[in-house]
């Protein structure tokens, strides 16, 4: 079960990092082609759409993988297959009506300015069919996943990026003459034909799963159809009120920030650019920066709960334990490494220079979402899904009064949104952390806290100061590569002298660990 944990993380972090390294070109290349003002357009429609999504799926993936992984531990296999079929019926159903009210509600959104910026009309309407069929792949995945199979996750994820990069930025291009607006529309048009691919290598590996699994060994009584729906409603809800958070919080932004960045004195065109800036350029290097963490969350929602239904506290407190370390290991050097290269960062990816202050100050934010990412998924391991949903809105309320007051200031502007979210993430995984305590007895190692800290801010002095020494001497990409890699070679060799990192730590990781 280790070893399944291990290698599920490792391959979805590897395709993790596929995913995102195509996400950035096509973010370089995207961005190249609409412009801050266009990528503004396009981000304003993703909101809505990640809120219809949310709500369509209602939580169900996870879950699905949740009771999967229950019934896998005690053999149950006719149960999960019929805990699946039940909740594939009821994603489809949510899926269909939500994106034809997208289709159809679109025009009502810009009329009464719940979306102040009518040019995002098509990026709503071109989103909308996304929203059946990257529901559709998440109930496969989450079945999958439940039997700690991440193969299927890891590839339909690369496969779905591939298409959609593909398909965006083809129409982003034909469509540019026609005005940004088109432009952003047929960029949107993506996300749904990623989905398509997606879904085509999901039901391979669904039916070969099918095929492959014995008859149930023991006898098992089978689950009336309102009892299975009284289980998901339990476990879905509240996962799924977490979920819709977080885009709820994006519309929240999409509501305050502009407007309070007008009252700071922006012009609408001004305080669409900069929420781009914001929104469609720093928070995705966040997201970049957390592949680990989200790969680790992933198979730890099923791992946890598979040790949960055999009463195993011993093995949930070691996987805790486990992953916050890592969490903090990775998470934090990231956060000083943003900080230090924020300008050569944006300037290298996006040709932006000017979303330098927004990515600076969103850089601690690293840290807290991948903690947050982990407590979450550990939380709904252990059949505790109300309280990230609590934590998250007590966040959002954070959020709210940071963005309100200060976005409004023109010293903050922008860089107060990066602000209200570094608050509004760090919260949320504070309180999860106390819960944890109380369910597991864990409490985080705040020496090796402190000495992560120490030697990540060693490392991001040495890069400054060596990017600063070589700026005369060599080009912008060769500068962030020689920087970043001394940075990482220096953050390493002191983790291992100072005993943060071990022979063990790499003993766990497949393929690598026979050389140890």
């Amino acid at each position: 079960m280790a070893n399944k944990f291990v290698a599920g993380t490792l391959i979805l972090t590897l395709s993790g990092f596929v995913v995102k390294a195509i996400g950035s070109i096509n973010w370089i290349i995207l961005s190249r082609i609409l412009g801050g003002e266009g990528i503004g357009i396009y981000q304003m429609a993703f909101p809505i759409y990640l809120l219809a999504l949310e709500v369509s799926s209602a939580g169900l993936p996870i879950a699905i993988s949740i009771i999967t992984a229950e019934k896998a531990a005690k053999e149950d296999y006719a149960g999960a297959q019929r805990i699946f079929n039940v909740s594939l019926t009821l994603l489809c159903s949510t899926a269909l009506l939500l994106s034809i009210a997208v289709f159809f509600g679109s025009r009502l959104l810009i009329d009464y300015q719940i979306i102040r910026e009518s040019r995002a009309y098509y990026s709503l309407i071109a989103l909308s069919p996304a929203i059946f069929f990257t529901t559709i792949i998440a109930g496969y995945r989450g079945y999958l996943q439940g039997w700690q199979q991440m193969t299927p996750t890891a590839l339909s994820q690369i496969v779905e990026q591939l298409v959609r990069v593909g398909v965006m930025l083809g129409f982003a291009y034909l469509l540019l003459p026609y005005g940004l607006d088109y432009a952003a529309g047929g960029a949107s048009l993506g996300a749904g034909a990623g989905g398509v691919a997606a879904l085509l290598i999901l039901l391979f590996f669904y039916y070969r799963l099918k095929r492959s699994l014995p008859k149930t060994a023991r006898l098992f009584a089978k689950e009336k159809i309102t009892h299975i729906l009284k289980r998901l409603v339990v476990l879905s809800v509240p996962i799924s009120l977490a979920s819709i958070m977080l885009p709820i919080v994006s519309n929240l932004d999409l509501l305050i920030v502009p407007r309070r960045l007008e009252v700071a004195g922006y012009a609408t065109a001004q305080a669409t650019e900069l929420f781009g800036y914001l929104t469609g350029m720093s928070v995705p290097l966040i997201n970049l920066a957390t592949i680990l963490t989200a790969a680790m969350a992933m198979s730890l929602v099923p791992a946890i709960s598979h040790s949960f239904t055999l009463d195993d506290s011993a093995a949930i407190y070691d996987r805790t334990a486990g992953a916050v370390r890592i969490a903090l290991l990775v998470t934090i050097p990231f956060s000083v490494m943003l900080y230090v290269l924020a300008e050569p960062v944006v300037t290298f990816i996006y040709n932006a220079p000017a979303a330098t202050d927004a990515t600076r100050a969103i850089a601690v934010a690293i840290c807290f979402l991948g903690m947050h990412q982990i407590t979450t998924a550990i939380l709904q391991g252990l059949k505790k899904p109300k309280i990230p949903v609590i934590n998250m809105i007590i966040a959002c309320v954070v959020k709210v009064l940071c963005n309100w007051f200060l976005v409004a200031i023109p010293a903050f502007g922008i860089s107060g949104a990066s602000y209200a979210t570094v608050a509004d993430i760090g919260v949320a995984a504070g309180l999860n952390l106390i819960f944890i305590y109380k369910y597991t007895n864990y409490i985080p190692d705040l020496k090796s806290i402190v000495r992560n800290v120490v030697i990540a801010g060693f490392m991001g002095a040495v890069m400054y100061g060596l990017y600063a020494l070589i700026a005369p001497y060599f080009g912008l990409f060769l500068r962030l590569t020689v920087t970043t890699l001394t940075g990482s070679a220096v953050y390493i060799a002191l983790m291992g002298l100072s005993g943060g990192l071990t022979k063990e730590d790499a003993r766990k990781v497949p393929g690598v660990g026979r050389f140890f």
